[in-house]
């Protein structure tokens, strides 16, 4: 009964994810593309800002251009409101196939206030954006002249808005009109230098995951000759290292409610992460299909938490918990409680700059109802299902009544000097394309390159495996039984690497400046890098459980 409930819970997830597949390719409005001489073809106004603080983003309108006598908004998705879009009808004249020249938009006096806004605005860099039959149109707002002829006192000015228009051939297909936005903003300009900067990591990585492979096996080998020698041998033979704590190493690990919702949040989020490649390979997220990504996190997020709510209810139902809904409750707190409490911080910093990064009442609600109605009943279905489950902890070893005293232990296998040499290796693997994706995130640059983030990924999670099950064995022969809390720590490790390497790329790679873009971008990377850690300590937990149980399995624990 558990086993069909959980196929068809599978099944409407794979379904939805199709329905938000199609529903992301369908356009952001009504056009079909098709002209005739003439004809109006919209173009929408989207926001400015600094060209250095990506967030710190404000209506087009928030500066005195020439505002249209009535505003017209553009209805937008979920994800283009969280992604900081808010369109108008530009008051722009812009027919097919009709040339203008210097077309006036209006004239008026700018008063003294309204050119100081202008020129903090050209100081600071400001940048427009807008979108003309749904392509990207941005460029800077202005800059100082040089030669002495900006006037350096602010007063009131009469002045022309004026535009003109230039239509050219192309011999582009429809199909292909967003390709030369990821070829100018998006790739490096030489993609076959990050190509071998890639491979060469990655090379280098594996290289030294197999020698540490090799040596690991030799030991094991070595471990197990022993061990079966010992067997044969005399039965009173004081046994050593790690099968001396067989009776200790299958111990339920303290604070285990916790333990199981980090568990089912960090199988949540791996979940997230394998459907949001899904869709990148599949070519969902082609350069400007504005709010996209963010429809699709909001939405897959919203779905999987079932598996969150199964996953940690039957682990803790298997180390014989009996508050199952406490621990479900905690489940689903332990990473949108700090996302939400980070929400709140940012978006009342965003309302207090007037910010776009604000959301408006009417999105806040939205997403309540999507986490109240959609997210909140999955979990606790999830939940029921993982309690029904009746799953017993598989235990090769019997545990032992009392538990071994832990010996006395160098600094160097303490757990954060543990952790440090965990996240290096795998962060190692991926930090020169952490350059390109945050270039992209907080920047102006389109990633597209999705194949080599995936491998990227791939390689990520096995090193993490593998330098965690590492450090596990050597714990274990240290006779450290306590290594449930360990692997998982030391798996989430590189999360840590990530931030670290935050500040480094807001120090030294960026040009962010200013209280709300720094917020913005310490505050939500805070929660992306603790994701990490949450969905990677599961790769390692259960990549050194499985290995635990292997080598218990293979030698006689009496």
């Amino acid at each position: 009964m558990v086993v069909d409930m959980k196929k068809k819970i599978m099944a409407c997830l794979v379904a939805a994810i199709v329905i938000l597949c199609s529903l992301t390719h369908v356009r952001s409005d009504a056009s079909n593309h098709r002209y005739k001489e003439g004809d109006d073809v919209p173009l929408y106004a989207n926001k400015v800002g600094p060209f250095h603080n990506p967030s710190e983003t404000y209506r087009y309108f928030d500066l005195p251009f020439c505002s249209p006598a009535h505003m017209q908004e553009k209805k937008e998705a979920l994800g283009e409101v969280l992604n900081g879009d808010r369109l108008v009808v530009a008051p722009y004249n812009l027919e097919f196939l009709k040339d203008k020249e210097s077309e006036i938009v209006c004239k008026k006096k700018l008063k003294q206030e309204e050119v100081s806004q202008f020129r903090a605005a050209v100081s600071k860099d400001y940048y427009f954006q807008m979108y003309y039959d749904d392509l990207p149109l941005w460029g800077l707002l202005g800059k100082f002249d040089k030669e002495g002829k900006d006037d350096p006192k602010d007063k009131e000015v009469d002045v022309e808005f004026t535009y003109s228009v230039k239509w050219k051939d192309t011999e582009i297909p429809f199909e292909k009109r967003m390709e030369k936005y990821s070829q100018i903003s998006s790739l490096p300009h030489h993609l076959e230098i990050h190509w071998f900067s890639i491979i060469n990591s990655c090379v280098t990585v594996l290289l030294l995951t197999g020698f540490l492979a090799t040596i690991l096996m030799r030991v094991l080998k070595n471990d197990f000759v022993k061990y079966t020698h010992d067997e044969e041998a005399a039965d009173d033979q004081e046994e050593t290292g790690w099968k001396y704590i067989h009776g200790d190493v299958f111990r339920y690990p303290k604070y285990k409610s916790l333990f199981a919702a980090a568990l089912g949040s960090g199988t949540q989020l791996f979940t997230l992460a394998i459907f949001i490649f899904f869709l990148a390979l599949v070519g969902v997220f082609y350069p400007y299909n504005r709010g996209a990504l963010f429809t699709a996190l909001v939405v897959i997020y919203a779905l999987t938490s079932g598996i969150a709510g199964y996953t940690a209810a039957s682990f803790y139902c298997q180390l014989e918990g009996q508050n199952w809904v406490r621990n479900l409750l905690l489940t689903g707190s332990l990473f949108c409680g700090p996302l939400f409490l980070t929400f709140c911080f940012l978006n009342t910093v965003a309302i207090a700059y007037s910010s776009t990064a604000a959301l408006p009442f009417g999105t806040i609600v939205v997403i309540f109802l999507i986490w109240t109605l959609v997210t909140s009943p999955l979990l606790v279905l999830g939940g029921i299902a993982g309690k029904n489950s009746k799953a017993e902890f598989q235990a090769p070893c019997r545990t032992a009544k009392f538990p071994r005293e832990i010996p006395s232990l160098p600094w160097y296998r303490k757990t954060l000097p543990q952790m440090a040499m965990a996240g290096f290796l795998p962060f190692s693997a991926i930090y020169i394309e952490l350059y390109y994706i945050f270039a992209s995130v907080w920047g102006h640059r389109i990633y597209t390159i999705y194949s080599i983030l995936f491998i990227v990924f791939i390689i990520l999670l096995v090193v993490t495996a593998f330098i965690t099950v590492s450090l596990t064995y050597f714990q274990l022969a240290a006779e450290d039984h306590e290594w449930w809390w360990r692997s998982f720590l030391c798996g989430g490790s590189t999360g840590l690497f990530i931030y670290g390497y935050c500040l480094y790329y807001y120090h030294a790679r960026s040009d962010m400046s200013g209280f709300m873009q720094t917020s913005f971008f310490f505050g939500y990377m805070a929660c992306i890098c603790y994701g990490f850690f949450l969905m990677l300590g599961v790769v390692g937990f259960r990549a050194s459980l499985f290995f635990v149980r292997h080598i218990y399995r293979s030698i006689k624990c009496e």
